[in-house]
């Protein structure tokens, strides 16, 4: 499925660098984008496909993980690590889910902006011209009301704070697996 060393290295401890930046990353593009729709225009098409890189590179990791778990000593750390790493796939989902919901309405409302500002008369009265008069639906008129946007907000705060929450705690187990023990064993430096 995906390489599994890379230059010597175990590729899980390369791609989790991805992941661990991607993430936060794409949960604060989403959170950005719901609460001002202009910023989900200006992201334009860079923020669902950051969140489907995102997303694609979660299994590639995971994958690369259970690889060097085999290869590795068995231990409860280790164990509630990789528990915890097949969780991440769900939010990673519901993250790019929501990255493309807030750039669909970021365009839709574009539309139906421009339609409102038109004023040229272009419009036949059903919201279905834009403001070319080239005959592109407009967004409906719920999407730009405020409960709308405040259900966004708050289901994109969600989402990311979830995603976000895991990625942390995945990674706290995965280097607690990693170093519990290097430390004291290595001796207080003098």
């Amino acid at each position: 499925m995906s390489p599994t060393v890379i230059n010597g290295l175990p590729a899980h401890i390369l791609f989790v660098h991805f992941v661990v930046v991607l993430v936060p990353l794409t949960a604060l593009a989403v959170v950005a984008g719901a609460a001002r729709p202009r910023w989900a225009r200006r992201m334009g098409l860079i923020l669902p496909v950051t969140a489907l890189v995102t997303l694609g590179m979660v299994p590639v990791t995971t994958h690369a993980g259970e690889w060097l778990e085999q290869r590795s000593g068995h231990s409860a750390l280790l164990e509630r690590h990789t528990e915890l790493g097949d969780s991440l796939l769900p939010w990673a989902t519901a993250l790019f889910l929501a990255a493309t919901a807030v750039w669909w309405t970021g365009r839709r409302t574009a539309t139906a902006a421009n339609a409102n500002a038109d004023g040229n008369g272009n419009g036949n009265g059903n919201g279905n011209v834009n403001a070319s008069g080239s005959g592109a639906a407009a967004a409906p008129s719920w999407l730009t009301t405020s409960w709308f946007r405040a259900a966004a907000v708050v289901l994109a705060v969600v989402v990311a704070a979830g995603a976000v929450v895991d990625v942390y705690r995945i990674g706290d187990s995965g280097a607690k697996a990693a170093w519990q023990g290097t430390a004291q064993s290595a001796g207080a430096p003098r």
